[in-house]
């Protein structure tokens, strides 16, 4: 009896062994060819552009004009369209989404609590001492209005509601997947012809979540980092095979796309790039940095990218007379 047992145990260390090895070899073994067919477009967040110093609109006309840039992720930001409390106000939007009209760009426009750009959730200052359920309230008329007002433009390709909302990231004052499909019911109710995109991180989870809730994923890509924990840059030791496995996986098991919402084009240091010496910048993003990104990114698979980095592109060009990467992402578009 002590031998058939030790025979089962043996058996079943056996076979999860093997299944060990399958999923290691579908997630890590393999080489993908570049896909030389991506459609690339950028992110843009006007507070970002301010930031950095930048007149956002001039950055983002060049960001049109110069670089030729067609498709764009374009963020909105609660504690600048209702500064004060039901008065919204519309005039930025409106012109970001009239020159993207004007000039045959596509947009994809992020609405909520949390989208991109640091501290990740952007709520007023009048809001920030609203209970929770108040706080829902006032995002679900804000969206509201947002909708309403803009989805008659040709302009807007997709909604993506909040961004990473899963992932905890970001100064935000709670998480809550309940609240997040009441949101994106409201939105397909207002606009039901458009898809939602919700994202998720693409390191860590499999983002089988992020398709169980919207009509097209978007992952996000970083590939050198610094972690605050460990006091120390990071390089994701992940291969381009494990994005395009996952996205493949995404594709059989909820027949959705995967986009690359985010691709990291810009500095993540210790420090908020607009606190961070040039030097330090550049250990996490430089010309040949940002190509290799570029290329592992081909390798992937994925129809579409979105670089995260632009204004950052036009601040060295105009800020610090270097315009190399401006200059070698004008080749993407």
């Amino acid at each position: 009896m002590n031998k058939k047992f030790k025979k089962i145990i043996k058996m079943i260390l056996i076979i999860l062994l093997i299944i060990i090895l399958i999923i290691i070899s579908y997630f890590f073994i393999g080489f993908p060819k570049p896909n030389q067919n991506v459609i690339w477009g950028v992110n843009f967040s006007y507070k970002h552009a301010q930031a950095l110093g930048l007149d956002w609109r001039e950055t983002y006309q060049a960001i049109l004009d110069d670089l030729g840039v067609k498709n764009i992720k374009l963020a909105t930001y609660w504690d600048f369209v209702e500064g004060e409390r039901g008065k919204y106000y519309f005039d930025d939007l409106d012109w970001l989404i009239k020159e993207a009209e004007n000039k045959g760009a596509k947009l994809i426009v992020v609405i909520g609590m949390k989208t991109p750009s640091w501290p990740e959730c952007h709520l007023p200052a009048w809001a920030n001492n609203l209970a929770k359920g108040e706080q829902q309230k006032e995002i679900l008329k804000l969206i509201e209005q947002i909708v309403l007002r803009y989805k008659d433009s040709g302009a807007i390709r997709y909604w993506q509601v909040e961004n990473e909302p899963f992932f905890p990231f970001g100064q935000c004052p709670w998480r809550d997947n309940d609240f997040l499909k009441k949101e994106i019911q409201l939105v397909k109710t207002l606009d039901p012809d458009r898809k939602i995109i919700i994202s998720e991180s693409g390191e860590f989870p499999m983002w089988f979540k992020a398709a169980s809730y919207g009509d097209i994923v978007g992952a996000t890509m970083y590939r050198k980092v610094w972690f605050r924990e460990i006091n120390s840059y990071v390089s994701y030791p992940l291969p381009a095979t494990f994005y395009k496995r996952k996205a493949l996986l995404i594709k059989w098991l909820f027949n959705k796309e995967v986009l690359g919402v985010e691709l990291q084009a810009e500095p993540w240091g210790p420090n908020l790039i607009y606190d961070l010496p040039l030097a330090e910048q550049e250990k996490t993003m430089n010309l040949e940095r940002f190509n290799k990104n570029i290329e592992f990114a081909r390798k992937t698979g994925f129809s579409e990218f979105y670089l995260w980095g632009a204004e950052w592109w036009y601040w060295m060009k105009e800020k610090q007379g270097k315009p190399e990467i401006w200059n070698e992402a004008k080749k993407l578009f």
